[in-house]
């Protein structure tokens, strides 16, 4: 196999909500109370909605720009490439970075549902909530039919209605779901409590996948506001442990054997350690416990219902044997400041090429199609899916592959220091202080 051979689908990038999301899927009166992308006087973007604000993009929208303006900037869509929320430039885009398919979560609306979660009223929440999925499957998804594996959002806070919803959006034809890792944060009991059971059910019954996402519930840690940032960057991947343990207590797994958790951004070279901890742990302190691992390991209960996703992890991928080639899946994290766009294939490829050929092709994309219970060739000739076709897809197209400055080096103040996990926490109060102006 050559790196041009490669079929590669992302299980992981995200869409900087457009300000036309809910136009097509409200009658007018639902629709004059919908979140709205609205613009302050200084130019920056910002979600409002029943009484909030919430700033938009940032650096998670960085993607095509010098490493110099990486930043909290941009803060608006007019600074963005149009692939981080038009979808015809986003397949572009993907065809120019040799990506078959793409799982897509939000960024500001409907990344982890928070904004339908704080609003106060539930009932106009739940309809808004809908439409974000109904534009998320039908128009975003919907226009590129195997290209896309669509990511349904869920009102947690009404269990009835989320055990609705997942059968409304299973029937539109979503397989995976957003939940947050640690739900006591919206103020919701714990993933342990019994008010989970008929979600649980539900997504078993409906052959539905869960993500989790690093940041929502269990966001990393930082140890204090003098911490260089790059600090903080450097352990993001590896604060997913947290919610992967708690997840992995799940009575819901023993009850569901084919229940299924993707977890994402999460990186995989932490894994081999994690599981072998896991193992110990429960065969020091299982007698006193009263754990449900008794005769199975949990190593073994985690490769059967967890599936490890990576966006650049050469160490994960050697010791391959340890997490299992069976669950593992690629992601590009686009638009973000992690992503490798335009250049997957090449970094992905220095990643692979000494598996066989087989764990490549689970690790680029059948793991990714059986985890999400989805297949692009239904829609598409798999020879037409490859990075080389692709490729030339794009360069028939014309895409544009050449850095844009959109805001200009960030500020220099002469001191050459760090910048600080304390600098990037008042980069979020200047947004808020900006919010409060508008």
């Amino acid at each position: 196999m050559k790196m041009e051979d490669m079929v590669i689908i992302s299980v992981d990038d995200h869409i900087c909500e457009p300000p036309e999301l809910f136009d097509k899927h409200l009658p007018a009166d639902l629709l004059a109370t919908a979140p709205k992308l609205l613009t302050d006087k200084r130019g920056k973007n910002f979600w409002s909605y029943q009484g909030m604000k919430k700033p938009s993009v940032g650096l998670n929208a960085v993607v095509g720009r010098p490493f110099e303006e990486y930043g909290m900037e941009p803060t608006a869509l007019d600074q963005l490439r149009a692939g981080c929320y038009n979808v015809h430039a986003r397949v572009a885009d993907m065809d120019a970075n040799g990506v078959a398919a793409s799982l897509n979560f939000g960024n500001s609306i409907g990344f982890d549902g928070a904004t339908f979660h704080r609003a106060p009223d539930k009932k106009l929440a739940l309809r808004h909530m809908q439409a974000y999925n109904d534009w998320h499957i039908d128009e975003w998804c919907g226009a590129y039919p195997g290209r896309f594996i669509p990511c349904g959002i869920l009102p947690t806070w009404d269990m009835d209605a989320t055990v609705a919803e997942l059968t409304r959006i299973a029937a539109k034809g979503c397989t995976s779901v957003y939940l947050n890792d640690n739900p006591t944060k919206q103020d919701l009991p714990s993933i342990h409590n019994a008010y989970w059971a008929p979600m649980y059910k539900a997504l078993a019954d409906l052959d539905i996948t869960v993500c989790i996402h690093i940041g929502s519930g269990n966001p990393a840690p930082h140890a204090s506001m003098e911490t260089p940032i790059e600090a903080w960057i450097s352990t993001m991947p590896m604060s997913v442990a947290i919610g992967a343990a708690d997840w992995l207590q799940l009575e819901a797994l023993w009850k569901y054997p084919n229940m299924r958790v993707a977890i994402s951004e999460g990186s995989i070279g932490w894994v081999p350690y994690f599981m072998e901890r896991a193992d110990f742990s429960n065969w020091r302190h299982k007698t006193w416990t009263n754990s449900l691992f008794q005769n199975v390991k949990p190593s073994e209960m985690f490769k059967k219902h967890f599936l490890n996703c990576f966006i650049d992890d050469k160490f994960g991928l050697k010791n391959i044997d340890e997490i299992g080639e069976d669950n593992i899946a690629y992601e590009c994290d686009y638009p973000h400041s992690d992503t490798l766009w335009p250049e997957v294939p090449e970094y992905l490829w220095e990643s692979v090429k000494n598996l066989t050929e087989v764990q490549i092709d689970k690790v680029t994309h059948l793991n990714a199609m059986k985890w999400f219970r989805f297949d692009p060739f239904k829609h598409h000739k798999k020879e037409d899916l490859t990075v080389a076709a692709l490729r030339t897809q794009a360069k028939a197209k014309g895409v544009d592959l050449t850095p844009k400055s959109s805001g200009g080096a960030r500020p220099d103040d002469g001191t050459k220091r760090p910048i600080t996990s304390g600098d990037m926490m008042g980069m979020f109060k200047s947004n808020a202080d900006i919010l409060a102006e508008a």
